[in-house]
């Protein structure tokens, strides 16, 4: 999970942009941090786990939704760097893009809140800006593909 390097903390992290399209209307789920802000739901990827894996078992863990389908030409890589008391950490999260069957969502103690919103509402939510552009890749994916239209299932 962490490796040091030049005093630099490399960190990967799986999750995904779950959405759900109920009577046609699209709505994307977001998770309240401890710390306040709004963001998908990721987790570190273990020794020896896939990324889809993670996103598999985080999502579960997260958020309790066990049956979600996850499109296998979608992903999009963020990077960012944040400082903790060992030093400097640069993190790199690959994000998916999932459907979720239920709105039924159970917290789990790592998340304060959660909320299924429209694409501008969601934007407006989320606290980041590389979050805001994964959510608009993941839309654009979805409109340019007529998957939630159609009623695709990946």
């Amino acid at each position: 999970m962490y490796m040091l390097n030049s005093q630099m903390i490399h960190e990967r992290s799986a999750g995904s942009v779950i959405f759900n399209d109920n009577d046609g209307v699209t709505s994307f789920l977001l998770l309240q941090y401890p710390a306040g802000h709004w963001d998908f739901p990721k987790g570190h990827i273990e020794k020896g786990e896939l990324p889809l894996d993670t996103v598999k078992r985080e999502v579960s863990e997260e958020t309790g939704l066990k049956d979600i389908h996850i499109f296998p030409n979608f992903e999009k890589k963020i990077m960012y760097f944040y400082r903790r008391t060992a030093g400097m950490v640069r993190k790199e999260v690959i994000f998916v893009l999932s459907r979720a069957t239920t709105l039924d969502v159970t917290l789990s103690h790592e998340h304060t809140n959660y909320v299924w919103l429209g694409l501008d509402e969601a934007l407006n939510k989320v606290t980041y800006g590389n979050s805001k552009h994964v959510l608009k890749t993941s839309s654009k994916f979805l409109d340019e593909c007529h998957i939630h239209r159609d009623g695709l299932v990946p």
